[in-house]
């Protein structure tokens, strides 16, 4: 949020901020009211440092956001140094208690910690369960249908061009994110696919999977640019993912790149054993790599997501772009939009952050830029 800060401004950043964070209650609510069996966890995830020249920017961060009065800076509690207070054990205790950051945490190296709210969830059974619901309400879902373009006509109505004929739709969203180019050329510099690396860790069945309650986002003592984000499942296996550093500098292996039949090679065999050399608790639990695959994102050239209506297509809209940070910006921002097609409200009046708003600006802004945008600079 302090690069938000600098370009936008403290209150974008703070609308930015408050949206993301309203997620963790509308999923809830829409979870609990659908009966949508996701494995959704309601707990606090831990935000790590384990270089101590890293933990300290991150204090000067942590204190500079508090400084500037923001609300949800209220949940976050940030621990730096050999221990931190606690509280007391019982009511007759004379002191207070103090805990490592290794117990704070459970990871050892660790410098200085965050933790705040935070939810995890099961997100390809969270899909099919609105995908079911869909299809079970009327819904008219086609698959192995690929559309080769999307042409407005001048009535407003587009016409889908596909491999099984044409259609005529009053309005069409682009939902396709790392694709986007595909259909739109005027985004193919502001919103470019990029291949990640993600994967599921186990313990022997024989064994007992030491207990984990938070979600993590962990950064290397060697290198703190070095970034894993990590959350437990319900079975006891761990989903760990990121460490795009490792992989960066091999341009072809991931930018601009949408082959997702194979593996990023620099970096397939980064987490094995990562459990072992991080989590206390974990040095003999036979935890290994059982699945490990790859996937293409969707990042922006100026770090923001696409949403609204594509200038100069009328009756088409686009929602794109989340920079492989989606999960607290896709639900409310859709909602958002549906609103918009539904209702023929503006941008504004749906009350979606403003920095969202695809435009024509950002469009030309992308194209006359440096390649890459943020991605690569």
């Amino acid at each position: 949020m302090p690069t938000y800060i600098e370009r936008y401004g403290v209150e974008a950043t703070t609308e930015l901020a408050d949206f993301e964070i309203s997620h963790v209650s509308a999923l809830k609510e829409v979870i609990e009211k659908e009966k949508i069996d996701c494995d959704f966890t309601l707990a606090r995830t831990v935000d790590v440092w384990s270089n101590q020249d890293a933990a300290e920017k991150a204090k000067a961060v942590y204190d500079k956001m508090v400084a500037y009065g923001l609300k949800y800076m209220n949940d976050v509690h940030f621990t730096i140094g050999k221990a931190a207070p606690g509280v007391r054990s019982h009511d007759n205790c004379p002191k207070r208690c103090t805990y490592s950051l290794k117990q704070i945490s459970g990871i050892r190296d660790a410098k200085a910690c965050a933790t705040y709210t935070a939810g995890t969830v099961f997100p390809y059974r969270f899909v099919l369960h609105l995908v079911k619901t869909l299809k079970e309400r009327g819904v008219n879902i086609q698959t192995y249908t690929p559309v080769t373009s999307a042409e407005s006509n001048t009535d407003g109505s587009v016409d889908i061009s596909t491999s099984r004929g044409v259609i005529k739709a009053l309005k069409v969203v682009h939902a396709t994110n790392a694709y986007t180019k595909a259909l739109l050329p005027e985004y193919a510099k502001n919103i470019i696919p990029c291949k990640g690396i993600c994967c599921h860790i186990a313990v022997p069945e024989s064994q007992d999977a030491p207990l984990l309650n938070n979600s993590y986002i962990i950064r290397e003592a060697g290198d703190p640019s070095v970034l894993s984000y990590l959350i437990p499942r319900t079975d006891g296996g761990i989903i760990v993912g990121g460490a795009s550093q490792i992989f960066r500098p091999h341009l072809d292996q991931w930018y601009n790149n949408t082959d997702d039949s194979c593996l990023i090679d620099s970096a397939k065999d980064y987490y094995e054993n990562y459990m072992q050399k991080n989590f206390r608790g974990w040095e003999n639990s036979g935890a290994n790599v059982q699945k490990i695959w790859t996937g293409v994102m969707g990042y922006s050239f100026d770090s923001l997501p696409h949403v609204g209506k594509i200038p100069d297509r009328p009756g088409q809209f686009i929602l794109g772009g989340f920079n492989g940070h989606g999960m607290p910006i896709i639900w409310l921002a859709a909602k958002g939009l549906a609103d918009m097609i539904h209702t023929g409200k503006s941008f504004e009046e749906v009350r979606l952050p403003g920095l969202y708003k695809t435009t024509q600006e950002r469009i030309d802004k992308a194209q006359a830029g440096p390649e890459g945008g943020d991605i690569l600079h």
